[in-house]
C-alpha cells in the first residue's frame, strides 16, 4: 500500500505532499501526478527530469486543455470513457474539471450516461479501480484487501451488480456504479479520492447476454442464491470490518431480494446504508417538504402514491412514515397517508407473495371494496382517481408508468400536483417533464430522478431539478465521516432531507423555480447535510459530545478541494 503525508510550511503556510514515489511511478498515480504542472524544482527532486515536456503549465491551463478535448467527443459514452481515463491519470485535474462544468459533466460521469457504461464495461475496459471479491475466492477477502492501494479507506461502495440503476443483472459491469458513486461522494461532498474504494462482489451473473458474450470479464456462472450467497456476503463483511473498521460501507445496487436484506443483516456489524433505500428515500422526502412550501398543503396532509413497492419504494414509504411520526402523527395515522402500487398493482390485504417490509402498506379489503379491477388488480388510474394524491411518486423503473390519463386524472383532483418521476436512467423515467407540464396545464411541481432540460410552457420557463441522491449521500457520508459515528441511524436521513429541503429557492414566488438549488451549489448544500447530521449524530450519543460550531469546522476541514500543492520526497514516517 501506498504511503504519503501532507504537511505545512511553516514560513509560507503552504500545503506539502510527500510521496515516496517518483519518476515513472509518480506520473503513473493519479493521486499525485499532476503532469505538466510539476515545477522545474519538483521535477529536479522527483525522478521527473526529461520525463515530461519543457513547458510548465497551471491547472486552469489544464483544465482548458481537457474541456475542449471533452467537447470533441462524439457522444456520452465516448465523453465518458474520456473522462473515466483522465481520472486514471490525474484525479486533481479530473475533478478540477467537473467542478468547473458540474452542470455538464455530472450526467456524463453519473446518470444517466453510467447506465450505459455499465452496459459495456467489459468491451470499454481499460483499467482496474477499486477490489474485486470472487465467490470461489471467500477464504482469500484479507489478502485482496491488504492488495488495496491506500491503507486509510474512509468511505467504501460495494455491489454485486444484479439491479444496476433501472437496468437489470449487469454482473461486473455493475463496478461502473461504485466508481461513479464514490467520484460523487468527491465532487459533492469533498471526500478525499485516496480515502474512497468501490468494491465489486462477483457471484455470477444470471444475464444469458453476458454469459454468452466472449469479452465478459465477470465469473461465468449463474449467480450465487440462498444461504451461499449470505454466507459469502458475511465473509466479506467480517473480513471489511478487520481490514477498514473505521469506514462507512455503502451498499448499492442489490436486487429487492437482498436489498433490505444485508443492510438489516449486518446493521449492528458494520456503520453502513443502502442508498437505493435510504437515499432515495431523504430525497423524494426533501422534494415533498420542498414542494409543499409552494403547494400550500401541509405535509402533515399530504395523500401520496408511489409507483414501485420495491426496496426503494417501501424506503421512501418508511422514511415518509417516520417524518410523519415526528410530527405527532400515530403509525397507524402515518401509514394511512401511503399508497403503494407496484406491477400487480395497488398493495392490498391478501395479496401473495410479498415481501415482509412491503407488508406494511397493505390497503384494507373493506377500504378498496368498491374500487374498480382489472382482474384481481386495482391499477395506479383507480388508484389515482380514488386518493387523489397530492404527491406522485415513480421509482418502478417503468418508462411511461405516469401516462396522461394518471397525470390528468391527478391534476382534475388537487391545485398544484406534485409529480416526482424519480427512475434512471432517463429512459426509463415515468414521464418527460414536458408532458406532465402540458397535461396538467402548468400546474404540477416537477422533480425527477434523471437530467432532464428546462421546460417552457405558456410563457414561463420551468426549471427542472433533478431529485437524485447525489443531493444526500455525499453529505451524510461526510456528516458521518467527519464525526467518526458508530452506527448509522434513519434520523440522519430525516435531517438530510430537512437540511436539502432548506435550501429549496421553491418560495421564491418564481412559479418555474426549481425545487432544489442548481448543482453548482452542491459544495454549500453537502456540507449543510453533513453539519445536520453531524448534529442528529452527536445528540443520539453516536458521536463524540460537540458544539455546532465545532461539527461545522470538522465537517468544512474535511472537504478536499482539487488544487495542486507542492510535492516533496518523503520522509522517514510519512503514512496517509
Amino acid at each position: 500500500m501506498l504511503e504519503y503525508r501532507t504537511t505545512i510550511d511553516e514560513s509560507t503556510r503552504e500545503e506539502i505532499v510527500e510521496t515516496s514515489l517518483s519518476g515513472h511511478e509518480l506520473l503513473e498515480n493519479p493521486i499525485f501526478n499532476k503532469g505538466s504542472a510539476f515545477t522545474r524544482d519538483e521535477r529536479d527532486a522527483l525522478g521527473l527530469r526529461g520525463l515530461l515536456p519543457g513547458g510548465i503549465g497551471s491547472l486552469a491551463d489544464q483544465i482548458d486543455r481537457r474541456y475542449a478535448e471533452f467537447g470533441e467527443k462524439p457522444n456520452d459514452l465516448e465523453k465518458y470513457i474520456f473522462l473515466t481515463s483522465l481520472q486514471d491519470r490525474n484525479e486533481t485535474l479530473f475533478y478540477a474539471l467537473l467542478h468547473e462544468h458540474i452542470e455538464e459533466t455530472t450526467p456524463i460521469v453519473y446518470t444517466p450516461t453510467v447506465g450505459e457504461a455499465c452496459r459495456r464495461y467489459s468491451r470499454i475496459f481499460r483499467r482496474p479501480r477499486g477490489l474485486y471479491f470472487s465467490s470461489d475466492r471467500g477464504d482469500q477477502m484479507d489478502e485482496i484487501f491488504a492488495n488495496r492501494l491506500f491503507r486509510e479507506v474512509d468511505v467504501a461502495v460495494v455491489t454485486d451488480g444484479e439491479r444496476v440503476l433501472g437496468l437489470g443483472d449487469l454482473g461486473v459491469g455493475g463496478m461502473g456504479i461504485p466508481v461513479g458513486k464514490l467520484s460523487l461522494y468527491t465532487l459533492c461532498g469533498g471526500i478525499h479520492p485516496a480515502r474512497t474504494l468501490p468494491i465489486y462482489l462477483d457471484v455470477g451473473t444470471d444475464n444469458a447476454e453476458l454469459l454468452a458474450d466472449p469479452y465478459y470479464l465477470g465469473a461465468r456462472h449463474p449467480r450465487m442464491r440462498g444461504d451461499d450467497y449470505l454466507a459469502f456476503v458475511d465473509k466479506f463483511v467480517d473480513s471489511f470490518r478487520r481490514n477498514l473498521p473505521d469506514a462507512l460501507l455503502q451498499w448499492e445496487d442489490f436486487a429487492i431480494t437482498n436489498a433490505r436484506t444485508l443492510v438489516d443483516r449486518h446493521r449492528e456489524r458494520v456503520r453502513s446504508f443502502n442508498d437505493d433505500v435510504e437515499g432515495t428515500a431523504a430525497v423524494a422526502l426533501a422534494a415533498i417538504y420542498a414542494a409543499a412550501k409552494r403547494s400550500g398543503v401541509p405535509f402533515r396532509d399530504q395523500r401520496i402514491v408511489i409507483l414501485g413497492a420495491g426496496s426503494a419504494g417501501t424506503g421512501i414509504a418508511d422514511l415518509i412514515v417516520a417524518a410523519l411520526r415526528s410530527e405527532g402523527l400515530s403509525r397507524a395515522e402515518a401509514t394511512d397517508r401511503l399508497w403503494l402500487v407496484d406491477k400487480n398493482g395497488l398493495l392490498i390485504e391478501n395479496m401473495k407473495n410479498l415481501h415482509s417490509f412491503q407488508k406494511p402498506y397493505q390497503r384494507k379489503n373493506a377500504e378498496i371494496s368498491d374500487w374498480k379491477r382489472e382482474g384481481d388488480r386495482i391499477a395506479l388510474l383507480e388508484t389515482v382517481e380514488r386518493v387523489r394524491p397530492t404527491v406522485l411518486i415513480g421509482v418502478s423503473g417503468r418508462a411511461g408508468g405516469f401516462d396522461e390519463g394518471v397525470i390528468r386524472a391527478m391534476a382534475r383532483g388537487v391545485d398544484r400536483p406534485v409529480v416526482l418521476p424519480m427512475s434512471n436512467p432517463t429512459v426509463k423515467s415515468e414521464a418527460s417533464p414536458s408532458d406532465i407540464l402540458d397535461w396538467t396545464e402548468g400546474k404540477a411541481i416537477v422533480a425527477t430522478g434523471s437530467p432532464f432540460d428546462d421546460v417552457s410552457y405558456r410563457g414561463v420557463r420551468y426549471a427542472i431539478s433533478q431529485s437524485n441522491n447525489s443531493y444526500i449521500f455525499p453529505g451524510v457520508g461526510l456528516g458521518i465521516v467527519a464525526t467518526r459515528a458508530v452506527a448509522v441511524n434513519e434520523g440522519f436521513f430525516l435531517a438530510a432531507a430537512r437540511a436539502l429541503a432548506a435550501t429549496s429557492p421553491s418560495a421564491s414566488g418564481d412559479p418555474g423555480a426549481p425545487l432544489f438549488p442548481r448543482l453548482s451549489s452542491i459544495r454549500a448544500i453537502s456540507l449543510e447535510i453533513a453539519v445536520a447530521v453531524a448534529i442528529e449524530a452527536t445528540r443520539r450519543g453516536l458521536a463524540p459530545a460537540a458544539s455546532e460550531a465545532e461539527l461545522r469546522s470538522r465537517v468544512a476541514e474535511r472537504q478536499w478541494l482539487p488544487l495542486y500543492h507542492k510535492t516533496s520526497p518523503a520522509r522517514s514516517g510519512a503514512s496517509n
